[in-house]
């Protein structure tokens, strides 16, 4: 895999450098020029109105000389500019830039002045006078209604064309000073982005290559740390579950192995006539009960398979729940009477109604019961009760038998995890009930808690949802 992400980056900060250059001098070029030219136009255009309104007027009026009016436009000059005053005829009266004489005037070719009065101005070389390019306004001299000449101002184009590279120059250095501020991004998206995105890739790499024991040692508060956090989470469970489908399948093989071997042991024995007759009875029992165990450990599998699917939908109902606990109850009552175990049932009302998937709720009670007679001693007396707190319903199911150890209690939810079997007799088990119980429950989104004393028994409880029928 070619990793250009960083080069991708900088060369994408290159390229936008180049791209806004680029269009600074193409577009940005006549922006500026034309900004110069109205900003010029303007102020000429501006000064000969006031020279036409004023000082022409007193001029035509001869309350100024010739020579005060001359000197007037000469103060009126500002940089490269020249202010000449032309009569109707095209003849330039007056010129700035020349000494000031009073015959021998130059005339305008094609003198047209219509063309040119008022707010207009023009770029060229004004009626072909200049040789070169020159920015001219021309204003109408009035008096009494009567145009008696004009004021025109001219500027070179290249004082126009300096004036606008020296402000694209200014915008040239404050593009590149922008653009080098924007290049400190370079060392912090190194140091923010790439450099922890190149932990993430080498954890992420790690662990395809099978090393799901890796961390990855990034320790940030940011996106790029929630994500390293979620890879390490979800590394861990990936983990998790590799153990589990080894324990799993290391507990199957046993579970399977152990009732296996009777069953082809003894159904060898009795097609070869190693077991007599008479004796192969008691030992076909031994085979339908080892079936027997094979069939509801399958089962239990199966049943657990079908919780974990990914969007299984529960068959919710509004039932009795004190009525399930009877009809559930009363299925003991075979194994019960051989052990000498009673079951007594403490229900609040005639009827509690419960909101809940009932025939999930008929397999947690048949578990939990059956636990309890599993590890109850004969004579014993197993407590089933229901009460009703706060709109919630707590079902209890509780044994005086043998208890569980401390150090048991956080692991009887695993799948296949047994108590030693040494604490007493009757305890092969598939070791899924109480797992099977727990995801019941997580399934219904409602809680199961156990509290247990060793010499003294167990209590289970979980609770449901009580239903809005009420009869």
């Amino acid at each position: 895999m070619k990793k250009f992400l960083f080069a991708k980056f900088i060369i994408a900060m290159v390229f936008l450098g180049i791209l806004g250059f680029t269009a600074i001098s193409l577009v940005g070029t006549d922006l500026v020029e034309d900004h110069v030219e109205s900003v010029y136009s303007g102020r000429l255009y501006r000064e000969a109105s006031k020279i036409a309104g004023q000082r022409a007027v007193k001029y035509y009026r001869e309350t100024d000389t010739p020579a005060e009016f001359y000197e007037a436009l000469c103060s009126a000059v500002y940089d490269n500019e020249e202010i000449w005053l032309i009569n109707p005829k095209g003849e330039i009266l007056m010129n700035t830039s020349r000494k000031f004489i009073t015959e021998d005037f130059p005339t305008l070719k094609d003198f047209n002045p219509g063309k040119s009065s008022g707010s207009y101005y023009q770029i060229g070389r004004f009626f072909d006078y200049f040789h070169e390019d020159q920015l001219s306004v021309m204003v109408p001299v009035t008096v009494n209604m009567h145009v008696k000449g004009y004021i025109a101002m001219h500027l070179p184009m290249s004082s126009v064309y300096q004036q606008r590279d020296n402000l694209l120059n200014t915008v040239y250095i404050l593009f590149l000073l922008f653009l080098g501020i924007m290049l400190l991004i370079i060392p912090v998206f190194y140091f923010m982005i790439n450099r922890p995105l190149k932990k993430i890739i080498q954890g992420a790499n790690t662990f395809a290559s099978g090393n799901l024991k890796y961390n990855i040692p990034l320790d940030k508060e940011d996106e790029l740390g929630y994500l390293a956090m979620t890879l390490n989470y979800m590394s861990d469970e990936l983990d998790m579950t590799g153990n589990y489908q080894r324990k799993f399948i290391s507990n199957v093989s046993h579970d399977f192995r152990s009732p296996l071997t009777s069953i082809k042991g003894y159904t060898e024995a009795i097609l070869d006539g190693t077991i007599p007759p008479e004796m192969q009875n008691k030992y076909l029992k031994i085979v339908v009960y080892e079936t027997d165990r094979l069939y509801k450990l399958t089962q239990s599998m199966l049943t657990l398979n079908n919780l974990d699917e990914k969007g299984r939908q529960l068959d919710y109902s509004d039932f009795d729940i004190n009525r399930t606990i009877k009809t559930t109850a009363e299925a003991f009552e075979g194994i019960c009477r051989d052990k000498r175990i009673s079951i007594e049932l403490f229900l609040t009302g005639q009827t509690l109604f419960v909101h809940a998937d009932m025939g999930q709720i008929q397999q947690v009670l048949y578990n939990l019961i059956d636990n309890a007679i599993k590890f109850s001693s004969p004579d014993s007396m197993i407590k089933v009760e229901s009460t009703l707190k706060h709109e919630t319903v707590f079902i209890s199911v509780k044994d005086t038998g043998c208890g569980i150890p401390k150090e048991s209690l956080t692991k009887i939810w695993d799948r296949f995890y047994k108590i030693d079997t040494s604490r007493g007799k009757d305890r092969k088990g598939t070791g899924l009930g109480l797992a099977i119980v727990k995801e019941i429950i997580n399934s219904h989104k409602q809680n199961i808690n156990v509290v247990s004393t060793e010499g003294v028994g167990t209590e289970f409880i979980f609770t449901l949802q009580r239903s809005a029928n009420r009869n």
